[in-house]
């Protein structure tokens, strides 16, 4: 197995890269729900479990999920958001290439850990709210109004941060096991897996 990426590998990046973000940015639409916008990384977690297990499918080599994390931290960036997502994302879709690495690429077990760390990347979007909450709760205020951030602010704080990121692996990993039995069950019958 050669270590070095073929185009097959580039292009199976870049669709499931695109499947990934459609999915975070259609259900990121909930965060103009108030109480939504603060569940966003946990409603990632629960939607991307079966596309990422189905990605891993045709992941070999190390190096192709830290690709995509780096991809989608980059879209994140081009749609308005902070730098941070650029470094956040790659950080922990690197991390998960190395809890794939570690696992050879065949350990279930890795793959559904790995996606609950590369899940967390989303926080590079929020990361933001909790460290500069003040500025960012004015910038809200003036594009969505007093009442929204009425709603948001009592939960930016740095102990709801700890709990969605528990929160978030968690279900990532939830998600994941289930996108795994889904993959099992529907996709090998179809010699899609």
């Amino acid at each position: 197995m050669s270590e070095r990426f073929a185009v097959k590998d580039l292009i199976t990046v870049g669709i499931f890269s695109v499947i990934m973000i459609v999915l975070i940015f259609a259900f990121g639409m909930l965060g103009y729900i108030p109480i939504l916008m603060i569940g966003l990384p946990i409603i990632a977690a629960l939607i991307c479990g079966i596309p990422f297990m189905l990605f891993l499918t045709r992941v070999n080599k190390f190096g192709m999920v830290t690709l995509m994390g780096l991809i989608l931290g980059i879209v994140m960036f081009l749609s308005g958001h902070t730098w941070i997502p650029i470094v956040v994302f790659t950080l922990c879709a690197l991390i998960a290439d190395i809890i794939l690495k570690m696992g050879d690429y065949s350990s279930v077990k890795n793959s559904i850990i790995a996606h609950g760390v590369f899940i967390l990347g989303v926080f590079g979007n929020m990361l933001p709210f909790f460290i500069l909450r003040d500025y960012f709760l004015g910038a809200i205020a003036e594009s969505m109004g007093n009442d929204y951030v009425n709603v948001i602010s009592p939960f930016l704080t740095y102990e709801c941060l700890i709990v969605l990121v528990i929160l978030t692996f968690i279900v990532g990993c939830i998600s994941a096991y289930v996108g795994k039995l889904v993959l099992k069950k529907h996709f090998e019958k179809a010699g899609i897996a």
